[in-house]
């Protein structure tokens, strides 16, 4: 049984590449996943694939369900989780149509049910996310990108909003002065969850626009379109190699 699980975010309800053999609904104790998991192959090596926004991209950023999505993975036999990530950037080195392996997160979000310890089981646990992903498997999504002949920025720290909202610039200019590189709406608490899971989690970010503030005119959704578009290709090559690591 496949060991890889790539969660697909903002324009990848499903995976172009992935032959698919089967897909189910996992009951967990904490509801319905945002969709079925779907078991399929990459280049001839099995994977798990979840859409976190659901199949039809219907659920916003708040109201996913990420500890039943990352806890049903892991009954599925998953132990490595790869969590797409379209993000908006912040600092230079982080332009539109950029792949990257962040480093770092921090969390501005609220409200959402973060963590596996909600006081309705036994016992509470302190993880420690002094290093939030997987040293692992961020190398091996680095060794794929090199082997892909894929430009990729090693590192950076993305900032976790609430959505589904854009930011206000001024927003933004506090998240630059807190450190962040990346702005997006889905990295926490799908990393300390993992993490409280035991599992092997890494982001794999594009970005598909520079953040409020950082251009003139607004932000809009025919250009966020397009740069995942540009990605796409790109990011399903990485992917594609990583499966067979």
């Amino acid at each position: 049984m496949s060991s890889l699980a790539i969660i697909g975010g903002s324009g990848f309800s499903k995976l172009s590449a992935l032959v698919v053999q089967d897909a189910y609904s996992v009951e967990t104790p904490y509801g319905a996943t945002s969709a079925p998991v779907t078991r399929g192959t990459l280049n001839g090596h099995e994977i798990f694939f979840l859409p976190r926004h659901g199949a039809g991209h219907h659920l916003p950023p708040h109201l996913i369900n990420y500890r039943a999505n990352l806890w049903a993975l892991r009954k599925c036999g998953a132990k490595r989780v790869v969590g797409l990530a379209a993000a908006g950037g912040i600092t230079p080195r982080f332009a539109p149509a950029v792949l990257a392996i962040p480093d770092q997160i921090i969390d501005y979000t609220h409200g959402r049910e973060h963590t596996l310890y909600d006081g309705t089981s036994d016992g509470v646990e302190h993880v420690d996310v002094t290093s939030p992903y997987c040293e692992e498997l961020r190398g091996a999504l680095l060794d794929a990108c090199t082997r892909t002949k894929q430009p990729v920025v090693s590192g950076g720290t993305y900032g976790a909003t609430q959505g589904p909202r854009l930011e206000t610039a001024a927003e933004i200019q506090r998240c630059e002065r807190d450190g962040c590189d990346l702005v997006g709406m889905t990295g926490m608490p799908e990393a300390s969850l993992a993490r409280e899971l035991g599992l092997c989690y890494a982001s794999f970010a594009f970005v598909v626009n520079w953040a409020a503030g950082k251009t003139d005119g607004i932000i809009t959704m025919q250009n966020i379109e397009d740069n995942v578009a540009v990605c796409a290709e790109r990011v399903m090559a990485v992917l594609t190699e990583l499966a067979t690591c």
